[in-house]
C-alpha cells in the first residue's frame, strides 16, 4: 500500500489579482503561505509522512512544498523539480486580468479556453495538452514510488493535478471540466502497489 497526496499551490500575487498565470512566475501571498502552512499541519496531524516530493519548476509551487515539509518537520525530504508538471501554458492570456479578456474576446470564448479539455488558448496549452506532458512524467518517475510502497508528496498546479486526478478518478473528457482544485487542499489517494486506486479523500484544512 501506497500514498500519493496531490497538493496545489497556496494563493499567488496572480490569483489574488485574477489574472492568468500559466508558466509566470509570481510568489505566494501572505493568504498562500498560511495555506501551504496549514496543509502541512493538517498532514502532520494524520500522521503522514512522505519519502519522497515533486514539485514543478515554478515559485508558487516549490514555495508551498517547503512551507509543507517545514510543518512536517521533513525540510531534509528529497524533492524533484521538473517543467512536466507545471501549470498549463495560457499563452497570450498570460498576465491579463480574467475580466478584461472576456470583454476583449467575450465570455464564451473565455469560458472554453478556460475549461474545455481540447481547446487551447492562443499560444498556450489545452488541459490535454497539459496531460502529454504531465502523464509521462507521471508514469516514469513517480510511479515507480508507488509501486515500491512509498508515500509521494506531489506539490503542483491546479491543471497540473488536474491531468491527475482525471486519470486516477477515471473521469471523462466532459466530467474534468468541472472538476477545481482549491489552493492548498490536499487530496489523498491510497494506492495499491500496482497504481489502482482503493480510496481518496480530499483533507479539509479550516
Amino acid at each position: 500500500m501506497s500514498q500519493l497526496i496531490l497538493v496545489r499551490h497556496g494563493q499567488s500575487e496572480w490569483n489574488r489579482q485574477n489574472l492568468f498565470t500559466g508558466w509566470r512566475n509570481p510568489d505566494l501571498t501572505e493568504q498562500g503561505v498560511r495555506e501551504a502552512r496549514n496543509a502541512g499541519k493538517a498532514l502532520r496531524a494524520e500522521g503522514i509522512r512522505f519519502d519522497i516530493g515533486f514539485t514543478s519548476e515554478l515559485m508558487r509551487a516549490q514555495k508551498t512544498c517547503s512551507l509543507l515539509l517545514d510543518e512536517q518537520g521533513q525540510t531534509d525530504l528529497e524533492v524533484i523539480r521538473n517543467v512536466a508538471l507545471n501549470e498549463r501554458d495560457y499563452g497570450d492570456l498570460s498576465g491579463l486580468n480574467k475580466d478584461d479578456a472576456r470583454e476583449k474576446w467575450g465570455e464564451d470564448q473565455v469560458h472554453i479556453w478556460r475549461r474545455s479539455y481540447d481547446t487551447p488558448p492562443p499560444g498556450g496549452e489545452s488541459l490535454k495538452d497539459t496531460a502529454e506532458r504531465v502523464l509521462p512524467y507521471f508514469n516514469a518517475e513517480i510511479m515507480p514510488h508507488i509501486h515500491a510502497g512509498e508515500s509521494v508528496l506531489v506539490a503542483a498546479h491546479g491543471n497540473s493535478l488536474r491531468a491527475l486526478v482525471m486519470v486516477l478518478d477515471v473521469l471523462s473528457e466532459d466530467e474534468i471540466t468541472g472538476v477545481n482544485i482549491a489552493t492548498g487542499e490536499p487530496y489523498i489517494y491510497d494506492l495499491m502497489a500496482d497504481g489502482s486506486v482503493t480510496s481518496k479523500r480530499i483533507l479539509p484544512v479550516g
